[in-house]
C-alpha cells in the first residue's frame, strides 16, 4: 500500500489502463508498446519518458508471452530468424537516436494510426491456403526496416511483423504470435539498451508500469493460447490508439 500511495492518481490511473493494454496485445503475441504509449500520450507522460517506457514495458510482456507461445509451438524459427538479424542491430541503431520533438511526434502518430486501424479492422485476420518458402534476402530486409522504426519509435514492430509474414503466407496466423513476441522481445532490448546509451536512467514510475504489465500479459497470453478472442476490446483500444497518433499528429 505504501509503494501505490507514493505514485499519483494519473499515475495509478496509467497503469490500470496499461493493464488492459497488455491483457489485450499480449493474447496476439504483441509486446504493446503502442498501446502503452497511447495511453501515456493522452494521461500527460513527458514526452521524452515515453520511448525508454514503452520499450521496458514490452520487453517485459513479449519475454512471457513469447515463452508461452513457443512452448504451445506457436513459433516458426524459419521466419525468425532471418528477420532478427536483420532487426537487432537496427532497432540499437534507432533506439540511439532521439529525434526532435518535431519529427518524433508526426512518426509515432503515424505508427500508432496503423496499430489503431490494425486492431479495429484486422487486416490478415487469415491467411492465403497454403504456406510459401521464406525468402531469407527479403525477410532479413524487412527485419531491418521493422527493426529501425521500432527502436526509433519505441515500439516492438509487432504491428507491422505479423500482417507482413501472415501476408507473405510464411507462417500461420497462429504461428505469427509466438514468432511475433520473439521477434519484439530482442529487438525491445536492443532499441532499450540504444535509448539507455543516451538516456543513461529510467523515471521511478517504470516499476509500478512494470507489475501492471506483468500481471496483464499472464492472463492475455492464456487468453490467446485458448483462443478467446476479446474482439470487442482490441476495437476499443483501436480508437484510443487514433485518438493518440491524432493527438502525436496535430499537436
Amino acid at each position: 500500500m505504501e509503494f501505490l500511495l507514493s505514485f499519483s492518481a494519473k499515475e495509478l490511473l496509467t497503469a490500470t489502463l496499461i493493464f488492459f493494454g497488455a491483457i489485450i496485445y499480449s493474447s496476439v503475441g504483441h509486446g504493446g508498446a503502442s498501446s502503452y504509449i497511447a495511453i501515456m500520450t493522452l494521461l500527460g507522460t513527458p514526452v521524452s519518458l515515453i520511448k525508454p517506457i514503452g520499450l521496458t514495458l514490452n520487453v517485459i510482456v513479449s519475454s512471457i508471452a513469447s515463452f508461452r507461445f513457443i512452448q504451445n509451438k506457436f513459433f516458426n524459427f524459419q521466419v525468425f530468424l532471418p528477420i532478427i538479424f536483420g532487426s537487432v542491430p537496427a532497432a540499437f541503431i534507432g533506439g540511439y537516436i532521439n529525434l526532435p520533438e518535431n519529427l518524433y511526434r508526426p512518426l509515432l502518430g503515424f505508427v500508432l494510426l496503423i496499430a489503431g486501424l490494425q486492431l479495429i479492422f484486422n487486416f490478415f485476420k487469415t491467411s492465403a491456403k497454403g504456406q510459401k518458402r521464406v525468402n531469407p534476402m527479403l525477410a532479413f530486409f524487412t527485419g531491418i526496416i521493422i527493426g529501425f522504426i521500432s527502436g526509433l519509435t519505441g515500439t516492438g514492430g509487432g504491428i507491422f511483423l505479423s500482417p507482413i509474414i501472415v501476408l507473405m503466407r510464411w507462417t500461420t496466423v497462429k504461428a505469427a504470435s509466438g514468432t511475433a513476441a520473439g521477434f519484439i522481445l530482442l529487438n525491445s532490448i536492443a532499441g532499450l539498451l540504444g535509448n539507455l546509451s543516451s538516456v543513461n536512467s529510467l523515471p521511478p514510475v517504470v516499476f509500478l508500469f512494470s507489475i501492471s504489465v506483468f500481471i496483464g500479459v499472464m492472463i492475455g497470453t492464456q487468453l490467446g493460447i485458448k483462443h478467446l478472442n476479446p474482439v470487442g476490446l482490441r476495437k476499443v483500444l483501436g480508437i484510443v490508439l487514433i485518438i493518440a497518433a491524432w493527438k502525436f499528429i496535430l499537436t
